[in-house]
């Protein structure tokens, strides 16, 4: 029986090379998913160790937890810790650390690398052994600033130029001192890294007399573990931690890992869409195999194989093909690693340099999913093969379907159908997060039972094209005949085409939908015509809202100005703003009382209202982090939103209990409204600085218009894997079809047909199979992004279903294509048939 299923897969190689490739695809995705990140991940992690060469342990401030109604914070690091630390019998030096953000801007006045790649910190002495010179001399004083080799030369900078920066608003034009280089990963990843002399960049980063780290180098012959040990002994324990190099490589490493696994999981969720894909393919192929091997089965039954031999020799045939498809693809997915590492290198992505990972763990995984999925797939036409009664197929007759099966699969695609649209919609109306899995369980089961009932729904929804198709004349009617001849492999091939779609449909509804809902939100809650931040995020120097409140033209501005504190014994984050000028910049619903702002009058949003049983009057007692309280009163309770929302008080009330003022964003109205004019006053006052964002509503708009086409691009090329196995699905089939009717094509020829009708009788019918599976899945994809919005409505009460037509319109052009194209070959291979060997044709 085994020599027998070797016969067969070397005899049927032309029609398995589809399945094989579409395997391969799908091992190939993960595979090469598997390595990049491993890669990635291996390369960062050896990166961020060279960055502790240089300690042995590391002291770091003891934060202090919240006591009764006490805000905790950080002890602080300073020149005395510093001096203990150096004075350990076991140390032989000791390097106070300071670091924060800091923007470098190139010759063009832009900012150079991400915004949140770029820091800055301290260059210690006339040399610093973390950082060795490659030009210049340390820096000395603020008006000098050292920067990293490959910003160097990034961005055409040489010792002696001046360079613009800014670390939390104000722009400052040191002259660059020297350059130097660094193994640090942000480099590495696209950042940059300037550093000054230790008593400027404690002043510029808000640390006087300060540290954020002291790295402490043993002396020859005394361990990591010996010199932790004696620190703990030297230092206050209530003041500052120790942790060894080694646990902060760990530590490091563990991070590195932590944020791979996402991107890791996401691209193995699409390799898996497209392995699911190809499951449709393998079965089809299998199941057009054995319908076209009926006679020697029966041959095979006749002479003493059991069923479960007939089975096993079915499934050694898949274990081959899985083998084969799964060697390739662990080979073609190692390419793709090494591509997308390349790929990254011409972005502003680049990653440090290293050998590439390929694990065993990465072996072994494409083998078993390789196999697995083939043999899987495989099983269900194995059992049918076994199933077929000898002297029926002998006789060239292959048991159709019967009545009572039909049913059977009908009341179960119905049941399962009906159960995933049930919870479906039960789903949307629970809270967005106690939805969610009911969400995901409700849509598995639609999409399965779809699937069962697609041989059902195939005969309404082809005869629906039945007028578009008589314009082609006999072709085209041959082709809707051949559509829906056998309604189950019709049914398998646009599934595959069907996953995709509904996928892709899906997320472009959500993404839509959340793009234009966030645009009005800003529009319709925000009166103020800037918004001003951080270019990573980070804070504002209160300078910003000082030197902006100065500014010719603005009538009115307020600081977004956040704090830690303590209410009724539970931590508590509230927001401070200029009361006074709220009005005026915002424009939020009021659900209770008045929107007033001042003195011990505050606003909260509706959903910390209810989690704290406030409303309009209810007084409430305030823990600020130096200790002080006070109480105020709930003066109105607003609708909340992604911009504005929380627990809002006056500054007035706030700032003085602040021991860090600084801002989240600056709000600002001007008189002209939104102009460019109004814009470069703005940032002048700034001084151009590389490290703010000025954006008015359009630019909100734009930039949420740009993540989400981001999101939306990266969706589409990872699933254009599985629409790739989908087309393989639809070139096997009709190739397999061609060879299964060479007697009926041989005979059409013979009546008259010539070629050019029989290739068009093929690609009509590939056309009609793939606008088939492109209906279902638009049809799935946008009740899908309907019910997810539904969820999404629940915390967001601007959001609102926005149908993409065009784009649905083309998707449709699209599968319309894939058809055309799948057909190309099995047209051109039915056309160029023998018309008498195909008449002779068993």
């Amino acid at each position: 029986m085994f020599r027998t299923a070797l016969r067969n897969v070397s005899a049927h190689k032309a029609r398995l090379s589809m399945t094989v490739l579409a395997v391969l695809l799908g091992v190939a995705f993960v595979t090469g998913t598997l390595v990049f990140t491993n890669t990635i991940s291996r390369a960062l992690e050896h990166s961020s160790a060279k960055g502790f060469d240089h300690v042995d342990v590391a002291v770091t401030p003891h934060y202090r937890d919240a006591e009764g109604d006490r805000v905790g914070r950080p002890a602080e690091l300073t020149d005395a810790v510093l001096r203990d630390s150096g004075r350990v019998p076991g140390a032989a030096s000791a390097l106070g650390v300071v670091s924060g953000f800091t923007a470098l801007a190139d010759k063009d006045g832009d900012r150079l690398g991400d915004g949140f790649r770029s820091e800055g910190g301290n260059f210690e002495g006339a040399k610093d052994p973390r950082y060795p010179l490659v030009a210049g001399h340390a820096p000395r004083g603020a008006d000098e600033v050292l920067i990293d080799r490959k910003t160097a030369e990034r961005a055409g900078y040489r010792v002696g130029d001046t360079v613009r920066l800014s670390v939390d608003g104000p722009t400052l034009t040191p002259r660059v001192a020297g350059v130097f280089r660094t193994d640090d990963g942000n480099v590495a990843a696209g950042g940059s890294l300037a550093l000054f002399d230790t008593a400027t960049a404690q002043k510029l980063f808000g640390k006087p007399g300060t540290y954020d780290e002291i790295d402490v180098k043993a002396k020859p012959g005394v361990s990591e573990a010996a010199l932790q040990a004696q620190l703990d002994r030297a230092l206050p324990k209530d003041t500052v931690e120790t942790t060894t190099a080694r646990t902060l490589i760990d530590d490091q490493a563990e991070t590195v890992a932590a944020s791979m696994s996402g991107l890791k999981q996401l691209l193995l969720v699409f390799a898996g869409v497209a392995l699911f894909v190809g499951t449709f393919i393998i079965a089809n192929t299998f199941t057009m195999l054995v319908a076209q091997r009926t006679r020697e089965l029966a041959l095979m039954r006749a002479v003493g194989a059991s069923r479960r031999q007939v089975t096993r020799s079915v499934l050694f045939e898949a274990f081959v093909v899985g083998v084969v498809a799964a060697a390739g693809g662990l080979a073609a997915g190692v390419g793709i690693g090494a591509g997308l590492r390349a790929l990254m290198g011409t972005m502003d992505a680049t990653v440090p340099d290293g050998p590439l990972v390929v694990t065993p763990g990465t072996v072994a995984a494409a083998l078993a999913v390789g196999v697995l999925i083939t043999m899987l797939a495989a099983w269900l036409p194995g059992r049918r093969a076994a199933r077929i009664p000898p002297v029926a197929a002998m006789g060239s007759a292959h048991a159709p379907a019967t009545a009572r099966s039909l049913v059977l699969r009908n009341t179960l695609g119905a049941l399962l159908a009906g159960g995933g649209v049930a919870v479906v919609l039960a789903a949307t109306t629970m809270n967005g997060s106690a939805g969610q899995a009911p969400m995901a369980l409700g849509a598995g089961l639609l999409i399965i039972g779809v699937f069962v009932l697609t041989p059902l729904l195939s005969r309404p929804l082809i005869a629906a094209a039945a007028p578009v198709l008589r314009v082609f004349g006999v072709a085209g009617g041959l082709a809707r005949r051949n559509a829906v001849r056998n309604p189950r492999r019709t049914a398998a091939t646009a599934s595959a085409l069907m996953i995709g779609l509904t996928l892709i449909t899906g997320m472009t509804v959500v993404a839509g939908s959340l793009q234009k809902s966030i645009a009005e939100m800003a529009s319709a809650s925000l009166k103020a015509d800037y918004v001003v931040s951080m270019a990573n995020g980070n804070r504002l120097s209160p300078d910003v809202a000082d030197k902006l409140r100065a500014t010719e033209g603005v009538t009115a501005s307020s600081p977004l100005r956040d704090a830690t504190t303590r209410i009724d014994g539970r931590t508590e984050f509230v927001t401070g703003v200029t009361g006074s000028a709220l009005g005026d910049l915002t424009d939020l619903r009021v659900e209770q009382g008045a929107f007033r702002v001042g003195g011990t009058q505050v606003v909260v949003d509706a959903d910390t209202a209810k989690d704290r049983g406030w409303k309009a009057g209810s007084g409430f007692d305030v823990s600020f982090e130096d200790g002080a309280k006070r109480r105020f009163t709930v003066a109105g309770v607003y609708e909340g939103n992604e911009l504005v929302h929380g627990l809002l008080l006056d500054n007035a009330a706030l700032t003085p209990h602040l021991s860090d003022r600084s801002d989240m964003q600056v709000m600002v109205k001007t008189d002209g409204g939104a102009s460019k004019a109004a814009k470069d006053r703005l940032a002048k006052a700034l001084g151009d600085s590389p490290a703010v964002k000025i954006q008015d509503k359009d630019d909100i708009s734009g930039e949420i218009a740009k993540m989400f086409t981001l999101m939306l691009n990266m969706v589409y090329g990872l699933l254009a894997m599985a629409v790739v196995v989908a087309v393989l699905g639809v070139v096997n089939t009709l190739a397999m079809s061609v060879f299964e009717r060479s007697q009926e094509i041989g005979m059409l020829r013979a009546v008259g047909l010539d070629r050019r009708a029989v290739k068009r009788m093929v690609r009509l019918e590939s056309l009609v199979i793939s606008l088939f599976g492109a209906v279902l899945g638009i049809g799935l994809g946008v009740f899908f992004g309907w019910a997810a919005g539904q969820l999404v409505s629940t915390r967001m009460g601007t959001y609102q279903l926005v149908l993409p037509w065009a784009r649905i319109g083309l998707f449709l052009l699209m599968a319309g294509a894939v058809g055309v194209l799948a057909a190309l070959w099995p047209a051109r291979r039915a056309a160029r048939l023998d018309l008498l060997q195909a008449i002779k044709a068993e």
